[in-house]
C-alpha cells in the first residue's frame, strides 16, 4: 500500500451549535478516486476544504506531503485583475506545466479564452475554474460540484478527463451516474462522522442501508440493556452497597448513550399540490420554428403531449433547449407554426436560475408570500415552521435571511415552495442543481407519482432514465441545425434508439455499395455494359413501389398504436417494441427509395 499524501484524522469543527465535525476522518493515496457524499449540511464542502487549506479544523491531525500539489474547484472563483479567462487559467500553471493543456481544457468547456471575467455567466465562471483546477494535472484534485452547469456532452468528456488523469480524486457530485463512472472509493460523511467504503458510488446505498439497519439494531439491544439494569435494581438480590452504586453508574452511563443517540437525518416528507384536473391534451405544437439571425434555433417541430406525460428535454448549452420549452408553454411565441395550451392549465415553474428569491428575504416570508404564519398545503392550513420541517428546515430558520443558505438549502427550499402550488403542469428547468442525493431520490418519487403533466431539462442521465415517458434532443447534438426528435423512454433509451438506427443506416449503407460493386462489374467480363435492365433489375423496379406502399401502411398502423397517451405508463415494453420496429420500416422504406431512384435513373439513361 503507497504512503498517504493526505491524511485528515478526528477532524472537530463546530460554528457554535451542535459539531459540524466530530471524529471525521479523510485519507488520500496516489491514484484514489474517492466520492464524498452526504447529506445537505453534513459538512462535505468544508472538510474538503480543510483538506486543501482553505479552512482550519478545531482539533484533529492534519498531513499534507510537503510535495503533492492540490488544486480545488472554487465554487465563487476569484479573477482579480485578470483582463482574460486564457491569463486566468494559465496563472494556475506551475513550473514544467504544459501551457497548450489551458487551451484544450477551455475548447472543450465551450470558452474562447478571450473572455472578460468580468461579464461571464455564473456556468462560465465554472468552467473557467474547472479548466484552471484541472490544467496543471496536480497530485489531487478536488472538486466539489463540477458537473454543475455543465450539458451532457461535456459531462460524458470530463468523466474521459478525469478517468485517464493521474491525479488523485476527491469528489462531491449529485450526479450518480458521474459517480459510478468516476469513483472506486466512496466516504460517508453522517453526524459529524465519516465511514470508507473501498468501492464505488455504484454500492454505496445498499451499504449505506446496511450500516443503518445494524445501527438501529445495535440500539435496540442497547435498550433491551437498559431494561434488563433497571429490573435488576429494581428486583434484584441485595448486595453490596458499594456493587449496588456501581452498577447505578453503568445504567446512568447507558441511559446518557441511549438519548444521546443522533439517528441519521429524517427524510423529506412531501407531495405536490395538485390543482383541478388539466384537459386531456395538454400542448399541442404544429411545426413551429424559431430563428435569430442566421442561426435556425427550432426547425419545423411538432408534438402533443398529453395529461400525465413526463417529457425530458436535453441538448448541448445553447442548443435552444429554454427557447423551446418557452415556445411550448406559450412565454414565447414562434415564427411560423401555432402552438395550442389545453384547457384548466395551472403551471409550476421551477427556474434553475433561482431567480425569484430574494437574498434579504427570510424563509417563512418566501414560502408565505408575505401573507402571515401559515400556508395552504393540498388544501390544508399548515404553519410555515411545521413546512419547513417537512424540508428539513429547523424552526429556528424561519426568520433566516435566504443569503444565509447554501446553494442546496436553497434549491431545497424552491422545491417546498413549488410544492405547496396547486399545479396540474410542472415545469422544472434543471431541477438536481445542489441537490443531495436523497433529496434526489424525493423528487424522483414526487415526480413519477404527479398525475398532472411534467415537462423537465436537465443533464442528470440517471434522473431522467427514473423519470420521463419521453425525451426531446437535438438530431444532431455535436452541431444542433434546430432538428429535435422525440425519442420514447429516458437518456439510455434514446441512446439505444440512435444506435438501432445507426446500425441499420451502415447496414443499409453497406448493401448498398456491395450491389453498385456488383452492377459495375461487366457481366461477360469484356468490359461492355449490357444495353438493358436485368431481369432481377426490372422485378425490383416494378415491385419496389408496391413494396414501399405496404411498407408505409405497416408504419402508420404502428405510430397510430403508439399514439395511444396511456400505451408507454401500461405497457413500456410493447411501446418499446412498436418504436423499434417503426424505425427498422422507416431505414427499409429509405432503402428501397434510393435503390428504386437509382434503377430508374439507370433505366432512362440505358433506354436515353
Amino acid at each position: 500500500m503507497a504512503p498517504p499524501i493526505l491524511k485528515l484524522d478526528d477532524i472537530f469543527l463546530s460554528f457554535g451549535g451542535a459539531p459540524l465535525l466530530n471524529g471525521a476522518s479523510l485519507q488520500v493515496e496516489p491514484g484514489d478516486r474517492i466520492c464524498l457524499v452526504g447529506r445537505n449540511g453534513s459538512g462535505k464542502s468544508t472538510l474538503m476544504k480543510i483538506a486543501a487549506g482553505m479552512v482550519e479544523a478545531q482539533s484533529g491531525e492534519v498531513f499534507r506531503h510537503p510535495a503533492a500539489t492540490i488544486r480545488y474547484l472554487e465554487q465563487a472563483p476569484d479573477f482579480g485583475a485578470f483582463k482574460t479567462v486564457q491569463a486566468y487559467c494559465e496563472a494556475g500553471l506551475g513550473p514544467g506545466d504544459d501551457p497548450y493543456r489551458v487551451t484544450y481544457l477551455l475548447e472543450h468547456l465551450g470558452l474562447s479564452g478571450q473572455e472578460d471575467p468580468a461579464s461571464l455567466s455564473g456556468g462560465e465562471a465554472r468552467r473557467a475554474a474547472l479548466a484552471r483546477v484541472l490544467a496543471p494535472e496536480p497530485d489531487i484534485l478536488m472538486l466539489d460540484e463540477p458537473t454543475n452547469h455543465l450539458d451532457l456532452p461535456t459531462i460524458e468528456w470530463l468523466e474521459g478527463e478525469l478517468q485517464k488523469s493521474r491525479s488523485a480524486l476527491v469528489l462531491i457530485s449529485h450526479d450518480r451516474r458521474f459517480l459510478e463512472k468516476v469513483s472506486t472509493a466512496t466516504v460517508w460523511l453522517d453526524r459529524g462522522l465519516s465511514r470508507r467504503l473501498n468501492r464505488g458510488f455504484g454500492h454505496f446505498e445498499e451499504w449505506r442501508d446496511k450500516v443503518l439497519e445494524e445501527e438501529e439494531i445495535e440500539r435496540h439491544k442497547l435498550g433491551k440493556e437498559i431494561q434488563r439494569e433497571e429490573h435488576w435494581l429494581r428486583y434484584g438480590v441485595t448486595a453490596r452497597r458499594k456493587r449496588n452504586m456501581r452498577r447505578l453508574g453503568n445504567l446512568q452511563s447507558l441511559r446518557a448513550e441511549y438519548r444521546g443517540h443522533k439517528g441519521p437525518q429524517g427524510t423529506i416528507q412531501a407531495n405536490a399540490t395538485e390543482g383541478k384536473e388539466s384537459g386531456k391534451l395538454v400542448i399541442e405544437a404544429d411545426k413551429i420554428t424559431k430563428v435569430y439571425g442566421e442561426r435556425t434555433i427550432v426547425a419545423p417541430f411538432s408534438i402533443r403531449v398529453h395529461r400525465g406525460d413526463c417529457i425530458g428535454l436535453i441538448g448541448p448549452n445553447g442548443a435552444g433547449k429554454t427557447t423551446l420549452l418557452k415556445m411550448l408553454t406559450g412565454q414565447l411565441k414562434p415564427d411560423s407554426g401555432k402552438v395550442k395550451l389545453g384547457t384548466n392549465l395551472e403551471i409550476a415553474v421551477l427556474d434553475q436560475k433561482r431567480e425569484d428569491l430574494d437574498p434579504e428575504d427570510s424563509l417563512a416570508h418566501y414560502l408565505t408570500d408575505g401573507r402571515g404564519d401559515n400556508l395552504l398545503v393540498n388544501g390544508e392550513q399548515k404553519h410555515v415552521t411545521g413546512y419547513m420541517k417537512d424540508f428539513l428546515f429547523q424552526p429556528e430558520q424561519a426568520r433566516t435571511p435566504i443569503k444565509n443558505l447554501s446553494g442546496g438549502e436553497r434549491a431545497r427550499l424552491m422545491l417546498a415552495r413549488i410544492m405547496a402550488k396547486p399545479s396540474n403542469l410542472l415545469i422544472l428547468d434543471e431541477p438536481t442543481n445542489d441537490l443531495d442525493i436523497e433529496t434526489l431520490d424525493l423528487l424522483q418519487e414526487i415526480v413519477a407519482g404527479y398525475s398532472g403533466t411534467v415537462i423537465l431539462v436537465s443533464h442528470d442521465r440517471d434522473f431522467l432514465d427514473r423519470t420521463v415517458t419521453s425525451t426531446i434532443a437535438p438530431a444532431d447534438p455535436e452541431h444542433p441545425d434546430g432538428r429535435w426528435i422525440e425519442y420514447a423512454g429516458g437518456y439510455s433509451d434514446m441512446l439505444a434508439q440512435k444506435k438501432g438506427v445507426e446500425d441499420e443506416r451502415k447496414r443499409v449503407e453497406k448493401a448498398e455499395k456491395a450491389k453498385s460493386s456488383d452492377n459495375t462489374k461487366p457481366a461477360d467480363g469484356g468490359g461492355k455494359a449490357k444495353g438493358k435492365l436485368s431481369f432481377k433489375q426490372k422485378f425490383a423496379l416494378e415491385n419496389l413501389p408496391k413494396e414501399m406502399e405496404k411498407t408505409e401502411k405497416e408504419i402508420a398502423a404502428r405510430e397510430a398504436k403508439m399514439a395511444d397517451p396511456n400505451l408507454f405508463t401500461k405497457d413500456p415494453a410493447t411501446f418499446n417494441k412498436l418504436a423499434a420496429e417503426t424505425e427498422k420500416l422507416r431505414a427499409d422504406l429509405v432503402r428501397m427509395e434510393e435503390e428504386w431512384l437509382e434503377l430508374e435513373m439507370l433505366r432512362e439513361e440505358l433506354e436515353g
